[in-house]
């Protein structure tokens, strides 16, 4: 039986375009929302300290207006655990965040970073809220996820999208499978994301326990040329076509 994948929509830079002229157009709601009637299961919103493109009221509207589950992603600073806990959105996935980058450059560092989040993840959890961690591929991180007992984590995929050589790709997909292993034989749900693109997703999305990903970037970018609508469905085909083959691969 093949294990079924979602996919989580980011309309975060539906908001950058917006923001750089200011007003209320193009609006992420109205994103969220075509997503939505085109196959993501979910909908993901970085609500950054900096406000550079998701704002407050794009979470309030999100969560009084779209069906589908919102995945908040979130530094782990008070501000944005009050914001977390006001909304109470169905998930929240802590990010590292710095001023100064243009995206987030990587994962967490639970390990270093324990007593730090070990608030955060109970205050959510409480509340509700499904907490995931937002990490490198690599066991340590996994392993300190597990004791902080977030039920989540989030693998991190830009090196394997950035990777500059076939041979190097392919070492960072090794990476992303044997995390995805282990995450589940600590009992960890793992998710996938950041930079994935047509060219990319069908790897990853093989990955047989993997049950999510987040893609949001290129999706938008895709959009300016041929409509959200299609954009959506395409990688929703792309990612049930891979994660079927494997299926196959594995049965055959």
């Amino acid at each position: 039986m093949t294990i079924p994948l979602r996919l989580g929509v980011n309309i975060d830079h539906v908001a950058t375009i917006r923001n750089a002229r200011g007003g209320r157009h193009p609006d992420p709601v109205r994103a969220a929302r075509l997503a939505a009637a085109a196959g993501a299961d979910g909908i993901t919103a970085h609500l950054r300290e900096d406000r550079r493109h998701i704002s407050d009221g794009d979470i309030e509207r999100l969560r009084g207006e779209i069906d589908l589950p919102l995945n908040l992603e979130m530094a782990a600073t008070e501000e944005m655990l009050a914001i977390a806990l006001r909304h109470r959105p169905h998930a929240a996935c802590i990010v590292p965040e710095k001023r100064a980058e243009l995206t987030t450059e990587g994962g967490l560092d639970v390990v270093a970073g324990q007593d730090h989040l070990k608030p955060f993840v109970v205050a959510l959890g409480a509340a509700g809220i499904r907490v995931s961690l937002f990490v490198d591929p690599s066991p340590p991180q996994l392993e300190a996820a597990c004791r902080l007992g977030a039920p989540v984590v989030e693998l991190h995929t830009g090196a394997y999208c950035d990777a500059p050589s076939p041979s190097a790709r392919n070492a960072e997909l090794a990476r992303l499978a044997d995390a995805a292993v282990a995450a589940a034989a600590l009992g960890l749900e793992c998710h996938a994301g950041h930079g994935l693109s047509f060219e990319t997703v069908g790897p990853v999305a093989a990955i047989p326990t993997v049950v999510e990903l987040n893609i949001g970037h290129f999706l938008i970018g895709e959009a300016i040329f041929g409509g959200l609508d299609s954009a959506v469905k395409r990688m929703r085909s792309q990612m049930d076509l891979a994660r079927a083959a494997a299926q196959g691969e594995r049965c055959a």
